[in-house]
């Protein structure tokens, strides 16, 4: 199963757009989003761009959590998880948070075969154990590169997807 994974939108429709269309040409499965939405508005842009399951965490950028709430609910494939989500897929866990000190904790257990994390808007891949630690970056773009990442269940291959880079 193919996973895309996102994080801090803060507000850019107009990147996320672009992201969406990349998203939808990877055939993606299911889609993680490590948060900083920002404004509420940016749930909807999401979950009108893609069909499949969505999966979400809050960052420290998602003020309005009660109308994210109410959002959501007009979405039957998004599913708000609070700060921390733990899920299986493909018979394998994974854990998702927006904070990278946490997450790299979280990969130091070795309990998940995969662990993502947003925040610092990098892009990175760690192997820690038998643990995957990745950031897709940033839709935002305020350090220039518009990016997202897909990860395949099967063979834990995360890569990084460049969507726009000044």
């Amino acid at each position: 199963m193919n996973i895309a994974v996102l994080s801090d939108i803060h507000d850019r429709l107009d990147h996320l757009e672009l992201v969406l269309a990349k998203v939808r040409e990877s055939a993606a499965d299911v889609l993680f989003f490590l948060g900083d939405f920002c404004a509420p508005f940016s749930l909807a842009a999401l979950a009108e761009g893609f069909a499949n399951p969505v999966h979400v965490v809050f960052g420290n950028n998602d003020g309005d959590i009660f109308l994210l709430c109410k959002i959501a609910a007009d979405y039957d494939h998004v599913t708000l998880h609070g700060q921390f989500a733990e899920l299986q897929i493909d018979g394998r866990e994974f854990a998702l948070n927006h904070y990278p000190d946490i997450s790299r904790r979280l990969a130091e257990s070795g309990r998940y075969a995969a662990v993502f994390s947003g925040h610092d808007h990098q892009r990175y891949v760690h192997q820690i154990g038998d643990t995957l630690w990745a950031n897709p970056g940033e839709i935002m773009g305020r350090f220039g590169v518009v990016s997202f990442g897909l990860f395949d269940t099967r063979t834990l291959a995360f890569e990084h997807v460049i969507v726009r880079n000044p």
